[in-house]
């Protein structure tokens, strides 16, 4: 097994946080303790659900008598209501507080995501999120909360993949101490496991495409919460943190970026 030291990054506010986690998105409530618990043992510590995914109540009965690290998300719905909203996943998780608290998506258009922030920051004050962050922010959404409270999020998870790869925003947040998180790391599921490039280094590694593409977002430092509810997906996607690439492949796996590889929604107009 991998050495946990080797796969922890450190937040800004001085707390860390494992480097590859267990995404739970849309894993039935009922099928999720088991997968979780799977996925614990196996070696996972970060384990990332949403008030969305509507599962909160079955990740805490996996993650149950464990100190792994556990994310949870406050829904665009909740932007004026977030100390009441982080109620009901603390009681629907069982737990007193979470490790990781995350805005979901700014939603530009209502205007209330620096006060969801700023209520934010008064959760992680009351000791029920102990770190803060948000998702799908753009720097022009994370330059007006900081203005506004001063306090720089800890994370910022985004749709990121090697069709996808936002250097500009991993850039912001590398010159702002932020954590890039990456969701659908894989593109989920889509062609780039099936590209040449990807597969040619699979080949030459011994190792399966997925694990390929993790260990490109490891190379490049960031944080990656591959979902997975089959025991050897998750077992195939744990053991990237082995698996190095050199700069040649790196290089390679940069050069599939595309201007038009979005999966998921614009954070400017969702």
């Amino acid at each position: 097994m991998t050495d946990s030291t080797l796969s922890d990054l450190t937040l800004n506010d001085g707390r860390t946080m494992p480097r590859l986690g267990l995404g739970t998105y849309q894993i039935p409530d009922a099928q999720a303790p088991g997968i979780v618990r799977r996925g614990l043992d196996l070696g996972y510590r970060l384990v990332d659900t949403a008030a969305l995914y509507h599962n909160e109540r079955g990740v805490g009965e996996g993650m149950r008598d464990t100190d792994a690290f556990l994310t949870t998300k406050l829904w665009n719905d909740r932007h004026g209501d977030a100390a009441a909203a982080l109620d009901e996943s603390l009681a629907l998780l069982g737990v007193e507080a979470v490790d990781l608290y995350l805005v979901h998506w700014p939603v530009p258009g209502e205007g209330r995501y620096v006060e969801a922030w700023e209520a934010l920051v008064r959760l992680r004050e009351a000791g029920l999120a102990r770190s803060i962050g948000v998702s799908n922010f753009l720097p022009e959404h994370l330059d007006a909360i900081v203005a506004a409270t001063g306090v720089t999020p800890a994370v910022n998870q985004i749709e990121l993949h090697p069709r996808w790869q936002q250097r500009d925003a991993r850039a912001y947040h590398d010159a702002h101490g932020i954590v890039t998180q990456s969701w659908s790391p894989l593109g989920q599921g889509g062609d780039i496991l099936r590209a040449p490039v990807v597969t040619a280094i699979a080949e030459k590694h011994g190792r399966s495409a997925a694990q390929v593409i993790l260990a490109w977002h490891l190379a490049h430092g960031l944080s990656v919460i591959p979902k997975a509810a089959d025991p050897d997906h998750m077992s195939d996607n744990f053991a990237a943190l082995d698996l190095t690439l050199d700069e040649a492949e790196r290089a390679a796996i940069d050069a599939l970026d595309d201007p038009g590889g979005r999966i998921g929604p614009d954070p400017r107009t969702f």
